[in-house]
């Protein structure tokens, strides 16, 4: 069977860009990596990592490029991992990650899944909509947290400089 994919460039414009691709199911996500590499113009020598992702595109287990885990913590491999074991009907979804130092973030969703079609190589490029910027767009990190809630532990009123009623006698052990 053929998976037909749609991968879209993160960012924060209006222009969206995306490439529709397709690749054989029992391809490596390796071969999958490549594919986007190449239909987005990078050179493909920068490191790069999927990441399983749910209907909110929360970031879940990693399938990486190259094993930089310490022993003990298993990490699922793009050279050896076959991608129908991971992308199916009930699990649609990854992120993509490549290049650690500049942060290009791709979503990549499974469209559909069909047969193979007689004559077409593949992996094959079907589509491409908008160009990639020169640069990986900026990233902002932002904790979803409620500003009443925060604590700040340098506002404990004492100060530092008035040693006589820092107390450290009381709570000398």
């Amino acid at each position: 069977m053929i998976y037909r994919f749609r991968i879209i460039l993160d960012n924060d414009t209006e222009d969206d860009v995306f490439r529709d691709i397709e690749i054989r199911e029992t391809d490596t996500m390796e071969d999958l990596h490549n594919v986007i590499t190449q239909s987005f113009g990078f050179d493909g020598m920068e490191m790069a990592s999927f990441y399983m992702s749910d209907e909110q595109w929360n970031q879940g287990e990693e399938i990486a490029m190259m094993d930089m885990s310490e022993a003990g913590n298993e990490v699922k491999m793009m050279s050896t991992t076959i991608i129908k074991d991971m992308i199916h009907e009930a699990s649609t979804r990854l992120i993509y990650l490549y290049d650690f130092m500049n942060m290009w973030t791709f979503y990549v969703e499974l469209g559909e899944i069909v047969e193979e079609a007689e004559g077409t190589d593949y992996p094959n490029l079907m589509y491409v909509h908008g160009q990639i910027p020169d640069q990986a767009p900026e990233k902002t990190f932002k904790a979803d947290e409620d500003e009443d809630d925060l604590y700040n532990e340098f506002e404990d009123d004492l100060d530092p400089n008035d040693y006589d009623n820092l107390n450290f006698d009381e709570n000398w052990n």
